[in-house]
C-alpha cells in the first residue's frame, strides 16, 4: 500500500484554520448576543454555542490575546473594532455562501448547517462566484433575467 504524502506543514495549516475558524464563529456569536440583548457575558456564549464556561473562558481569553474582544472578570464580553469587522465578514461569508447553497436547491435546515462549516473554507474568488451564482439565480426566480 503507497503512503499518502503531505507536505510536512499541511498540519500546521490546518491547526491554524481550526483556530480562525473558532474564531470567527465566536466574534460572530459575541456580535449575535450584543444586538440581541444588549450584552454578552461568558453563560451566553456557552448556552450559544453548545459547550462550557470553562471552554467559553479559555476562548475568549485567547481572543483577547488577538485583540478581537475586551473584558474583565464578571463583566460582559465587549467586540473591539477588529472583532467587529472579524464578525461582519463572517456575517457576510455566511450570507453568501447560504444563498448560494439554497440557489442550487439545498433545503433551508441543511443549508444553514452546511454554511456554517462551508464559509471558513471558501476563497474569496470562489465566494464571488458563488454570490455571481446566487444574484443569477434570484433574479431569474423574480422575472429578471438577464
Amino acid at each position: 500500500m503507497t503512503a499518502i504524502r503531505r507536505p510536512v506543514n499541511s498540519f500546521a495549516k490546518v491547526r491554524a484554520d481550526h483556530a480562525t475558524e473558532t474564531a470567527e464563529d465566536y466574534v460572530e456569536a459575541v456580535s449575535d448576543i450584543l444586538h440581541r440583548q444588549g450584552e454578552c457575558r461568558v453563560k451566553d456564549l456557552a448556552d450559544v454555542m453548545g459547550v462550557t464556561h470553562v471552554t467559553v473562558t479559555r476562548i475568549i481569553a485567547r481572543l483577547q490575546e488577538e485583540r478581537l474582544v475586551e473584558t474583565e472578570p464578571y463583566r460582559p464580553i465587549r467586540l473591539t473594532a477588529k472583532g467587529e469587522r472579524l464578525a461582519a465578514d463572517s456575517r457576510r461569508r455566511h450570507g453568501i455562501v447560504l444563498r448560494f447553497l439554497r440557489a442550487i436547491g439545498v433545503p433551508p435546515e441543511d443549508a444553514q448547517r452546511d454554511a456554517e462549516g462551508i464559509e471558513h473554507h471558501v476563497g474569496e474568488k470562489t465566494l464571488e462566484c458563488m454570490r455571481r451564482f446566487a444574484d443569477e439565480r434570484e433574479r431569474e426566480s423574480s422575472g429578471g433575467a438577464s
